[in-house]
């Protein structure tokens, strides 16, 4: 095997090394959603990185749990009717939440030390590896500051923006470990250098950007049962910004509106592109497709909102779509950017 295939053949392994690491943080924010909207995020008060990663194992164990998350101004005041079985309830998600987060770890430093070992990487992958790692780092860092933010007097749930930190920091780590896979994928090296369409996906993604620190912040103080009408904001068009919660609102809607704008620019200018390079055709398809789905089920979402199953349902699946959107968009960014050197 010449040096050039063997080089490929190992961009290949990694490539999909990365794209399992790119699933599995998937999964992790679509938890970490279940987390937030069952309200489960301080049912474990203590960060064991070792010992925390086994359940309690008998009664005493769970009542011992229990007892911690009676301390909780949470439990005092907003879960104060809570039985045992209860807690087990969210204590799950909690646990699982954190257990995904201990396996993606594992599965990255393990595949890691396999791959050093059999020389798959070059000189290219050392800086990107070394900031992948310290992204990981710091959303495991975030996450214990977020949870520790609900367990302070007269706290009911977590800081909004810690929260919104945590999710924002979360959708960063995926963006990169894409982009880092695609950069190790011969299909992605065939470029789309209009630039009209280069600049409306970097518009789109700036504008995106701080949708989804709005919708985090939606997510925090639970804005969308203080509105759960559409199109109108409680009947009005432009609510009373007394109320923080209105104001997020009104922005994430207006935010929603703008981004479905940009999305419909990007898909009519990018028409004569889809016909010359097949792959970025498809992912143009499924943005749009996508973008539309996602609006849907905000409004679905807000309408839904002060049903309590349907809301998480609908909150899940808003997150899940949310996030299926940014991986197409940062495809469709790595298609439209110069060539590069493949790594």
């Amino acid at each position: 095997m010449t040096a050039n295939l063997q080089m490929q053949r190992n961009n290949r392994q990694v490539a999909n090394w990365l794209l399992i690491g790119v699933g599995m943080i998937v999964i992790q924010v679509v938890l970490g959603g279940i987390t937030r909207l069952t309200e489960s995020g301080l049912s474990i008060t203590e960060w064991k990185p070792i010992t925390g990663a086994l359940p309690p194992l008998s009664d005493a164990a769970w009542q011992a749990e229990f007892e911690k998350y009676r301390h909780t101004d949470q439990f005092k005041y907003v879960h104060q009717s809570f039985a045992l079985s209860d807690f087990k309830f969210i204590f799950f998600w909690e646990w699982f939440h954190r257990l995904w987060a201990r396996t993606m770890g594992m599965v990255f430093i393990v595949g890691f030390i396999y791959f050093l070992a059999k020389k798959k990487f070059n000189r290219k992958m050392v800086l990107p590896m070394v900031v992948l790692f310290l992204l990981g780092a710091v959303q495991g860092a975030i996450g214990w500051i977020m949870v520790k933010s609900g367990l302070v007097p007269e706290k009911y749930f977590v800081g909004y923006v810690e929260l919104t930190t945590h999710f924002v920091a979360a959708l960063v780590l995926l963006a990169y470990t894409l982009w880092f896979a695609l950069s190790l994928l011969p299909a992605f090296h065939i470029k789309v250098t209009k630039s009209r369409i280069g600049n409306l996906l970097l518009l789109f993604t700036v504008v995106f950007f701080f949708q989804l620190i709005y919708g985090g912040f939606m997510a925090g103080l639970k804005a969308a049962q203080s509105a759960p009408t559409w199109p109108s904001i409680n009947g009005q068009w432009i609510p009373d910004f007394s109320e923080n919660k209105l104001l997020v609102h009104f922005m994430h809607r207006g935010i929603a509106y703008l981004l479905l704008l940009i999305g419909i620019l990007f898909f009519i200018n990018s028409a004569p592109a889809a016909k010359e390079n097949r792959l970025f055709g498809k992912l143009r398809v499924t943005f749009a497709v996508l973008l539309l789905l996602q609006v849907l089920l905000g409004i679905s979402a807000l309408l839904w909102a002060t049903d309590h199953s349907a809301f998480i349902l609908l909150g899940v699946l808003h997150q899940l779509n949310a996030i299926l959107l940014l991986i197409v968009l940062t495809c469709l960014l790595f298609l439209s950017r110069k060539p590069a050197t493949a790594v």
